[in-house]
């Protein structure tokens, strides 16, 4: 079984006149490959992180070579944040019968989408926190929220953390989030007890009356999941009553621009469910410590220091080419939904993500051992890890 560095190593190293774009005997034809995704309303802040990587991506490709000769086109449609809007954009799509399509960033969205699957195209998800079924045309970015909590599970155990205190949003992010953490936290035998669930519409400008209630419930640790605007709530609210116990929020906060803004009442002991790209000094595996210096150098000449907004979007992006690459530009839904389920087994592709078994893991290819605790340490403008993959110390 051939390995293959997830097509990163294209954008490292210039091929453009090793690998022709096309044949001199015929015009270029560009693979289509149509984009829904939040470039305006609330989650904008990831899907401008998540086309910015788009383009480099498709600028890698077409680097090396295209698909068979022609160069991919990325064309991106803003569903605006808004799952209605996503539908409505992508009814159209699918009736042109495509193979593949990429998007959308969340989990509300990608549900939404979904059942416009059902007999193809591919739809590759960048949310973690939809859950396809095996064997479906839906493909979802990142290690599931099901595995970030498992993995938080742990760490919290590790660190004798057994009074837990949560709060989540009343949207979809919130209500996966409140599944997650209930298979997580609440198993027999897991050492751990809630001793306080709290909610709040995202919308809301304060929480106050819920981290006072935290405050006073005993908890050793809080799970605060929510992502973008909400989240700064959260931390405001924690802030302004003085709660200082340790908090872990979801990974779709893992963005700079979020630690530097929200510096002014961020939370001292503030955790992640991580992933090989977020601390690549620590990266231990050879093959995905190469991956990931590659994924970093891509976004260098832009002066771009990537995160979680270009991340999601680039191992997936990565793997539907590596599919039109093998299988070629005429390859069917069915062919590009066979070939990603075939991934790890005949064979291999590495991401910054890390490898890559579908067979394990239908759909995603990615489980626990893809992640890992890491805190922001201020200091050093930067997540450190604070765990080993799966969560033990």
């Amino acid at each position: 079984m051939k390995t293959k560095i997830a097509l990163l190593s294209v954008l490292a190293v210039p091929l453009m006149a090793a690998v022709p774009m096309a044949s001199s005997a015929r015009a270029a034809t560009p693979y289509v490959i149509d984009v829904v995704m939040p470039l305006t309303g609330g989650a904008a802040f990831l899907g401008k992180g998540e086309q910015r990587s788009l383009q480099l991506a498709e600028k890698g490709v077409n680097a090396s070579g295209g698909i068979d000769g022609d160069p991919l086109q990325l064309v991106f449609h803003d569903d605006e944040s808004n799952p209605q809007t996503s539908v409505l954009l992508t009814s159209p799509l699918v009736a042109k019968k495509p193979a593949v399509i990429l998007g959308s960033s969340l989990v509300a969205s990608c549900r939404a989408m979904a059942p416009l699957m059902d007999n193809g195209p591919v739809e590759y998800c960048f949310s973690p926190g939809i859950h396809p079924a095996a064997g479906s045309y839906v493909f979802s970015a990142s290690p599931s929220t099901t595995s970030l909590l498992e993995v938080a599970e742990h760490f919290f155990h590790a660190r004798g953390w057994t009074k837990v205190a949560v709060i989540t949003s009343t949207d979809a992010t919130g209500q996966d989030a409140d599944r997650g953490i209930r298979a997580a936290f609440e198993a027999p035998g897991t050492g751990e007890t809630i001793v306080d669930w709290q909610h709040f519409n995202p919308t809301d400008v304060s929480v106050t009356a819920q981290m006072t209630h935290i405050q006073a419930s005993g908890a050793q640790a809080v799970i605060a999941w929510s992502t973008g605007t909400p989240f700064a709530t959260l931390l405001r609210g924690a802030h302004d009553v003085g709660l200082t116990i340790p908090m872990l929020t979801t990974s779709g906060n893992l963005t700079y621009a979020q630690m530097n803004d929200y510096q002014p009442f961020m939370s001292k002991q503030l955790y992640f469910p991580a992933f090989p790209w977020v601390s690549p000094d620590q990266v231990r595996d050879r093959d995905v410590k190469r991956a990931v210096a590659a994924y970093i150098d891509a976004f260098k000449a832009s002066g771009i220091r990537p995160d979680v907004g270009q991340s999601l979007a680039w191992d997936a992006t990565l793997l539907v080419v590596d599919a039109l690459r093998h299988l070629g530009p005429n390859a069917t839904a069915t062919q590009i939904r066979d070939y990603l389920a075939a991934t790890g087994t005949t064979h291999a592709f590495v991401g910054i993500y890390g490898k890559y078994d579908f067979k394990t893991v239908p759909q995603r290819g990615l489980d626990v051992s893809a992640v890992e605790i890491a805190r922001w340490v201020p200091e050093k403008t930067a997540w450190v890890s604070e765990s080993q993959p799966g969560g033990t110390l």
